[in-house]
């Protein structure tokens, strides 16, 4: 609470308990305290009942009076004033901030849509925010908003169903590259999917989807990507009891803040097709890149030989990297075209 309405309702408290006290001793004891608080609350709030206690031939008890009324009506304004104010400010500030993110919103380009920022939506905000992609979150609860806007105020949040279409084009579906179907609930990511696509046939979907029976249903409706949190976690528990060190240098990968590593896969541009790698890209240029593999369509090519690799339309590399460093290789591509 606000240190002003510690201090006014300390004060507001000692004048009630002095008026009391004061009329009690102005009285000569011939009233109860109830009488007398009763007294100095219809006084403060200039109720205007008739008064208990009879002051008709008593100048000290008028004068009391008098001293009562402006002392309490005056902290009891001041109270009230205070609290008014906190309140159309809170509003006003909450107006001005959901104008601002929609604002944002509506100019971002290339960016990421999370549809339910619950616990898979709050592991895939961090993962975007680690990596340096631009990401607009939607969610109903204006609660959870207000709670995850304490730990990340940089974070462009919009109100609302993510399954009504002017919700998801104040979220900039038209321009975005990707949206994840996250809120927990299977009937909605359906729907978010079905209505995104619609807006979007470029857009790349990816859908939690808890009940298996709904699996199909999900990838009818235009889901790139259909993630089972069961599947998941049985995978993630298996590979801790066969594999744990393997488990423990990709916990390390992900969890490192000095380097920050990632396994990222980058589009080969038209103009490098025909060349080979080692003329392409100069990985010695980025030191924190490490070449894994390379898809050609539908064949996988592991470790490939960087002189003799020629590269072809539709390649796309898979390599371990930072985010400053993917973004710089990414950003060269595009330069020397």
């Amino acid at each position: 609470m606000h240190k002003k309405y510690i201090w006014g309702g300390i004060a507001l408290a000692i004048v009630i308990v002095a008026g009391t006290i004061g009329y009690w001793f102005i009285g000569e004891g011939q009233y109860s305290f109830l009488d007398c608080l009763y007294m100095t609350v219809i006084t403060i709030t200039t109720i205007g009942y008739s008064e208990i206690i009879d002051f008709s031939g008593s100048i000290t008890g008028r004068v009391f009076t008098i001293f009562v009324a402006l002392s309490g009506i005056g902290m009891l304004a001041y109270m009230l004033t205070s609290l008014t104010a906190t309140i159309v400010e809170g509003e006003l500030t909450a107006s001005f901030r959901r104008r601002r993110m929609e604002k944002t919103a509506k100019k971002a380009q290339g960016h990421y849509i999370v549809c339910g920022m619950g616990w898979a939506g709050l592991y895939i905000v961090n993962e975007l925010r680690e990596t340096k992609r631009p990401n607009v979150i939607i969610d109903m609860d204006k609660d959870n908003i207000d709670k995850n806007l304490v730990t990340m105020p940089n974070e462009t949040f919009i109100e609302g169903n993510a399954t009504d279409n002017n919700i998801l084009l104040k979220a900039g579906i038209e321009k975005a590259n990707g949206l994840f179907a996250v809120t927990g609930d299977d009937n909605q990511n359906i729907v978010i999917c079905l209505k995104a696509k619609q807006l979007n046939p470029m857009v790349r979907l990816v859908a939690q989807c808890n009940e298996m029976k709904n699996l199909d249903t999900m990838n009818r409706v235009g889901a790139d990507a259909v993630v089972s949190p069961g599947y998941i976690s049985g995978m993630r528990m298996a590979a801790e009891m066969i594999r744990p060190t393997v488990v423990d240098f990709l916990d390390k990968m992900l969890r490192d803040r000095d380097v920050n590593l990632r396994i990222e896969e980058i589009g080969i541009p038209s103009y490098l097709v025909g060349k080979s790698l080692l003329s392409a890209i100069n990985f010695k240029k980025y030191q924190h890149t490490l070449l894994l593999a390379i898809k050609e369509g539908e064949k996988w090519i592991y470790n490939p030989p960087r002189d003799s690799y020629v590269l072809v339309p539709g390649n796309r590399l898979i390599v371990m990297t930072t985010p400053e460093e993917r973004k710089e290789l990414e950003k060269d591509m595009k330069e020397e075209q």
